[in-house]
């Protein structure tokens, strides 16, 4: 894996802040918290892949080999069941650039499905595979939430494949333990499971604090960390349900982990709102170029420096760290408020917080860091929709610069955000907010 993903979980830098003492559970809004009628509904992993005490089930629907030939390029070597449709997953689990790289990962959509796999690189001493033999191992399912539990399994199979070509006996076994069962239909909303809980295609608010399992523990810090302010300005248009492109040179596997942070920076449980859902679409190339030209609001990466110029396509471009947008009035987004700023250091404060009660009571007595960060956003978007609901439900439906203070935002810094978040929404109010452009 990237190195990026072994970075600790909070610089030196965290330490500095002021913080109070908190009980870490109490951040937690009730939405996230486990069920409380019977024992709490987790998820636990053991040894080389994952054994589940409760909760979702895998509904692995296909297995697939990938493999890089000299001579047709990236094929499908290998798949259960034999009919599947896996038409492009060879350019999606073996992305472009990857044959720089000794081995990385990937997160991918095909259809209804997401997919999760593992390429290596290995040099063999044959001319005619050109001294490298490469070949990516993968799985699709109906919900990203639980591909994560099966990485080790993969990044093992796949060097497995490169060692002991032809051999799939312990894939099939794999395949045949795990497999969902589609009815007649064959749709996603159609799945079955052998369990009578099924599995959604987006987070809800019960699996979002097992993103430790979903995800490595520590990916929300570094999403963090590497955006720092601008994390906020990516809040904004996660929020607005804007489509985002992030785009790095291979390895993409970390990459991947920032659809996901930011799919997560717009959650929220209101309801009532008039909003469409922000639809993660992990790596994309440019065979997916049709499907994006047809979605309104999307979070996607790639390797491919092409679609930054296919500006029809993406609302904002996050190359690395230089956000940029794709229209003159999306430009206006781009600017870190002092809201911002504040917000960014009582996260960090938060963060900081949890260290030092995690030191203290102990790693197991303490809640674990991702869900401190997602408790963070949920609890700022919900209490940011209900202000503006309740404002419009009022007599005069006049939302003021405190109004704006109250909710975080920033009343000249974040004016045009705001209007562009109560017309995305529907929401009926009457800004009262000074405009910049005017004397006071």
């Amino acid at each position: 894996m990237a190195s990026e993903e072994k970075l600790p979980l909070l610089t030196n830098d965290d330490e500095s802040h002021e913080f109070s003492r908190y009980t870490p559970k109490s951040l937690i809004p009730p939405s996230l918290r486990p069920i409380s009628d019977g024992q709490p509904e987790r998820l636990t992993i053991s040894g080389s892949s994952s054994v589940l005490t409760l909760a979702e089930h895998d509904s692995i629907v296909a297995l697939f080999v990938v493999a890089f030939d000299t001579r047709s390029g990236n094929i499908i070597e290998w798949c259960v069941p034999e009919d599947t449709d896996l038409d492009g997953v060879e350019f999606k689990a073996m992305t472009s650039g990857s044959h720089t790289l000794s081995s990385d990962f990937v997160y991918f959509r095909k259809e209804n499905y997401f997919g999760l796999a593992c390429f290596e690189n290995m040099r063999v001493e044959s001319e005619i595979e050109r001294g490298a033999r490469m070949k990516s191992v993968g799985i699709l399912s109906l919900s990203y939430t639980t591909l994560y539990r099966h990485m080790q399994f993969l990044e093992k199979q796949v060097r497995h494949q490169l060692e002991t070509p032809g051999n799939y006996s312990q894939l099939l076994a794999f395949y045949n333990d795990r497999k969902g069962i589609l009815s007649s239909e064959s749709t996603s909303e159609t799945l079955r499971a052998s369990s009578p809980r099924s599995t959604p295609s987006t987070p809800n608010k019960d699996v979002l604090p097992e993103m430790k399992i979903t995800h490595p523990a520590g990916c929300f810090s570094q999403f963090i960390r590497f955006f720092e302010e601008q994390l906020f300005v990516l809040w904004k248009f996660a929020l607005l349900q804007r489509r985002i492109i992030f785009f790095s040179p291979p390895p993409i596997g970390v990459v991947c982990y920032r659809v996901y942070c930011a799919c997560c920076l717009a959650n929220h449980s209101i309801q009532g709102l008039n909003s469409i859902e922000l639809r993660p679409h992990f790596y994309v190339n440019v065979a997916d170029i049709e499907v994006l030209e047809n979605e309104v609001a999307y979070v996607a990466c790639t390797t491919e420096k092409i679609f930054e110029s296919k500006t029809h396509l993406y609302d904002i471009y996050v190359d690395n760290q230089n956000v940029k947008a794709s229209s003159i009035a999306m430009k206006d987004l781009l600017k870190v408020s002092d809201g911002d700023r504040e917000k960014i250091v009582k996260l960090n404060n938060l963060r900081t917080a949890h260290k030092f009660s995690t030191q203290d009571l102990g790693e197991e007595s303490c809640t674990n860091e991702e869900e401190i960060i997602t408790s963070f956003f949920t609890e700022m978007n919900e209490r940011l929709f209900q202000t503006l609901l309740d404002i419009s439900q009022s007599q005069d439906r006049q939302l003021t610069s405190d109004h704006m203070k109250s909710i975080g935002l920033d009343p000249i810094g974040d004016r045009a955000f705001l209007m562009e978040l109560v017309e995305h929404y529907g929401i009926d109010v009457v800004l009262m907010v000074d405009n910049p452009c005017c004397p006071k």
